[in-house]
């Protein structure tokens, strides 16, 4: 190096060592600052817990049998499984107290009255990995007996029309959509 170069070499290495030497107790005083204070304000969290009375234990209640919409207060449903963002699956039985079918399997919130019985969503899986996948089943409540009509892996799906004995379901997934007839 040349003396010019030594000269600012040593000059800003000097500045240097001046601006850390006079900020050092500045900033070690902060590092101590917050030590302290997060050790006072946890002590104080601790005594402020220990005032408050017992907590007293939360006991899960497990759901209750309520009347199905849309089923002419025959049927009642209890959840049995909840899918985050999704739909919920129920457990199924008659009102009237009959046995039934239905008490084996469960089932989607839709249900739509026909007059030969109700168009239910039957859950094939209950592994949310595999959902959606469900066959709509056609429940007639005089011979208490559930017949599947077609299996749709989609849960926007609704009855679009009914001809004679020709039921259309509409169905939609986000990307396709479809449509499929089925006899009755």
């Amino acid at each position: 190096m040349n003396k010019v170069q030594l000269f600012f070499h040593h000059t800003f290495r000097f500045i240097w060592n001046a601006i850390f030497i006079i900020s050092y107790p500045i900033l070690a005083s902060f590092g101590l600052l917050f030590i302290g204070f997060t050790f006072l304000f946890s002590k104080l969290s601790f005594l402020l817990t220990r005032l408050r009375p017992d907590s007293k234990t939360i006991v899960l209640k497990e759901s209750e049998w309520k009347t199905m919409d849309y089923s002419n207060d025959l049927l009642e449903a209890k959840v049995c499984m909840q899918i985050m963002f999704g739909p919920s699956g129920f457990k199924l039985r008659r009102k009237d107290g009959v046995p039934s079918v239905l008490q084996d399997y469960v089932f989607g919130n839709k249900v739509r009255v026909l007059e030969e019985g109700f168009i239910l969503e039957k859950w094939n899986t209950m592994e949310p990995k595999e959902m959606p996948d469900f066959d709509i089943c056609l429940y007639d409540p005089d011979r208490d007996s559930l017949r599947s009509l077609t299996t749709i892996k989609s849960f926007d799906w609704h009855v679009s029309e009914k001809l004679d004995n020709e039921l259309s379901f509409k169905w939609f997934d986000g990307t396709q959509g479809g449509e499929v007839k089925v006899q009755l």
